[in-house]
């Protein structure tokens, strides 16, 4: 019997009073996130006059250290209690979002601080990342539920891509970019008081005798890379944030450069589209009790892949390349709200608690280094051959992906297996 046969419990999370404190305030945190997301780039623009390599730079550099601490991060989160961990890392995020603001207050703010502030950004939310996911089983504790709690945390993602760049979009209008980012700041501090309020005792990890870096990090990269499963998510994961970061940061260039389109129209492009975020994560659960897993996930991961192909097809009045804006990215948020839930799901069941550290910390380094390349590589290109045919590129590259799709173990899947223990 499988996790979505197994008989219904008589309780949900809606009555796990502590799940929902985290779900609030990691809610109101990746909120925060997706204002910083179109703030941090536009105060370069806007302020620096920066360039398409100086942009690229800069969104490489908040994701490049997931490339180099992830798996060391992974195996030290696994040795102590996460939710420590994360009340640091969130208190550091909001001590240099905080610190934005004040520079350009002082007039002092200038562009190497800011991509120094948007690295250091980057490792606070490398130690977070690889936590929250291994301290979502402490407090849910039913294997049961791992689809609920991943539904929940995916109609967050998904309404913070939906407010976030609207309310980014307005703030920097009205604010100016450097300003807008206190909002991210105050959400990290609704974060560490959600944190803070929790009462679900954390056991310590068992002692394990003399633990060694090295070989915890190869136990973590054998146990993604030796299950079929998990090394076809991580290696089309990788591809999926390579393409979706890549694509985001080019249309960035495109529309500001060489559209013209301002913060406002920006921030309502990409909310209206994440629209489709939020009725994936919505639909997931039923999508996937009524249809095969993996064809649900084929389709929604090809839907991702696909969406950027609408891009540079765009043409024509003003009004009509906006809409086909919006349709692309709600495309590929549609795929990404329901594939972002089967993806958690699969990688919480298949995984003992004892490696969950470690696993999420492989996927973090494969998904946001490839998230990280996909920003250096959109700079770089859109700087070479301008933005509208680096799109072009990049939507073609985006959709061979559909190829690892098809061969993929997960796209032949019935259903979820059943947690493994440890």
């Amino acid at each position: 019997m499988t996790v979505l046969d197994a008989p219904a419990r008589p309780a949900s999370l809606w009555r796990n009073g502590d799940f929902l404190k985290f779900w609030l305030g990691e809610t109101l945190s990746l909120l925060g996130t997706q204002v910083t997301n179109l703030a941090l780039p536009l105060t370069a623009i806007h302020a620096f006059g920066a360039t398409d390599a100086q942009v690229g730079l800069l969104r490489f550099l908040q994701l490049a250290p997931y490339l180099g601490l992830a798996l060391v991060f992974g195996v030290w989160v696994d040795r102590v209690r996460r939710r420590p961990v994360m009340l640091g890392a969130n208190a550091v995020r909001l001590v240099l979002l905080a610190l934005i603001p004040a520079l350009a207050a002082l007039d002092v703010l200038r562009m190497t601080p800011l991509l120094l502030i948007a690295c250091a950004i980057g490792v606070a939310s490398v130690l977070f990342d690889v936590s929250w996911m291994s301290y979502v089983p402490t407090l849910v504790r039913d294997p049961a539920h791992y689809v609920e709690a991943g539904a929940k945390m995916g109609v967050s993602s998904s309404a913070a891509d939906v407010a976030g760049p609207g309310l980014a979009g307005a703030l920097v209008s009205a604010v100016t970019a450097p300003v807008a980012l206190v909002v991210d700041a105050c959400s990290y501090l609704a974060s560490v008081v959600s944190l803070l309020l929790i009462r679900t005792p954390e056991p310590r990890p068992a002692p394990a005798g003399r633990r060694r870096l090295g070989p915890e990090l190869r136990e973590g990269l054998a146990w993604v890379f030796g299950d079929p499963v998990l090394r076809a998510l991580a290696l089309v994961g990788f591809c999926c944030n390579f393409s979706l970061v890549t694509v985001w940061t080019m249309f960035l260039l495109y529309g500001t450069h060489d559209l013209g389109l301002n913060a406002a129209t920006l921030g309502g492009v990409f909310a209206t589209a994440s629209v489709g975020g939020l009725i994936g994560a919505t639909i997931s659960r039923r999508v996937i009790r009524r249809f095969p897993l993996g064809r649900v996930y084929l389709v929604a991961q090809s839907a991702l892949v696909l969406g950027p192909a609408l891009i540079p097809l765009a043409a024509g009045p003003r009004p009509v390349m906006v809409a086909l804006f919006v349709a692309s990215f709600f495309l590929t948020y549609l795929g990404l709200g329901v594939a972002g839930v089967i993806i958690v799901s699969l990688r919480q069941t298949a995984t003992p608690q004892s490696m969950m550290g470690r696993m999420t910390a492989v996927f973090r380094t494969l998904l946001f280094g490839g998230g990280a390349l996909g920003g250096l590589a959109a700079g770089l290109l859109s700087g070479a051959i301008g933005a509208r045919g680096a799109l072009t590129v990049a939507a073609v590259a985006s959709a061979l992906v559909v190829i690892a799709l098809v061969v993929s173990p997960v796209s032949r899947l019935r259903e979820l297996p059943e947690p493994r223990g440890g």
